[in-house]
């Protein structure tokens, strides 16, 4: 019997939710999916440190600053990156920026231009940008440039109905984050896969998508466990750490494909503008408190990215 990760293969698109050349090379996902956290992990890879460090004298050379010089380190990895996957690779727009719509665009435009100057077309790339009104509406004003979006810490139906309305190429809602919130706030241990509340909200969004001819791709992401992933079986794509390709590598027991586009239940379209917006995610104490949580740590990262090319500059 093939293992549990090709059975998924066979259904899904695997996604690598690392930046890190070795494990990307070993797994061989479709594409790659990057954030400051997995930047910051990928820039302590020893097979970038030659990378890393011709980008840092680069840039220290030309006299840019610690910030400017990771602007262009997270486009080097992610080219090297394009260069082992044959598919796309994601690039976040700072985190900072997730509530200034023209400033979210005009940074992408320049990680666009960054890429190209690599070799690298837009065609190649997905921009990430948090699932913030304002970052929904960057997205849109982008893909009608022709500039693909993966709209990123997703957490609720509004943030899908949203993107799929601004003709977001792709979202990622974070299965694991949902659930952790569900966990502490109902005070248990965890759920059975079907029971489990982050894989119930991407299998809602993926319903409702199939149900209204929703071309957006869904790719579940952050996971806590490879049965959150099994149970999302034949969702458009999957962002997987190395740790659960591994471990369902290494597995041969059977994988039933769990979602379908013939089995959607004709969910009814949904009206979204600002107001309807706003108001669902201020009803949604959970979307509420994990976008703005996870806003709050990618900068905390990117942040601390900052420092330690800051420190490798001055060394």
């Amino acid at each position: 019997m093939t293992s549990v990760l090709d059975q998924l293969r066979e259904m899904t698109t695997v996604v690598a939710d690392t930046g890190e050349v070795a494990a990307v090379k070993k797994y061989q996902p479709v594409d790659c999916t990057t954030n400051p956290s997995l930047v910051l992990a990928a820039i302590k890879d020893p097979d970038s440190a030659d990378l890393i460090a011709a980008e840092i004298a680069a840039g220290k050379a030309a006299g840019k600053t610690a910030s400017q010089v990771c602007d262009v380190l997270t486009v080097a990895i992610g080219a090297e990156l394009a260069a082992i996957v044959p598919g796309r690779v994601s690039t976040e727009v700072d985190a900072r920026l997730s509530f200034d719509t023209n400033a979210s665009v005009a940074r992408a435009q320049e990680i666009v231009a960054e890429y190209a100057k690599r070799g690298v077309g837009k065609e190649r790339i997905l921009i990430k940008l948090a699932s913030t009104w304002e970052g929904i509406r960057a997205a849109e004003i982008l893909q009608k440039q022709g500039i693909d979006c993966n709209l990123t810490l997703l957490f609720c139906m509004a943030q899908a109905v949203a993107s799929a309305d601004a003709g977001a190429f792709l979202i990622s809602p974070f299965v694991g984050r949902i659930t952790d919130w569900y966990k502490k706030a109902e005070g248990v241990d965890g759920y059975a896969p079907d029971e489990d509340p982050g894989v119930k909200s991407v299998r809602s969004i993926y319903d409702y998508y199939k149900s209204n001819g929703i071309d957006t791709i869904v790719m579940g992401a952050s996971f806590r466990n490879s049965d959150q992933i099994k149970a999302l079986a034949g969702c458009d794509n999957l962002t997987i750490g190395p740790k659960f390709l591994e471990e369902m590598g290494n597995e041969t027991a059977d994988l039933p494909r769990a979602l379908s586009p013939e089995n959607a239940s004709g969910v009814a379209a949904i009206s979204m503008n600002e107001a309807d917006f706003r108001w669902a995610m201020n009803a949604d104490a959970m979307a509420t408190e994990k976008l703005a949580e996870g806003i709050r740590n990618f900068d905390k990262d990117h942040n601390t990215l900052i420092a330690l090319v800051g420190e490798k500059m001055q060394g």
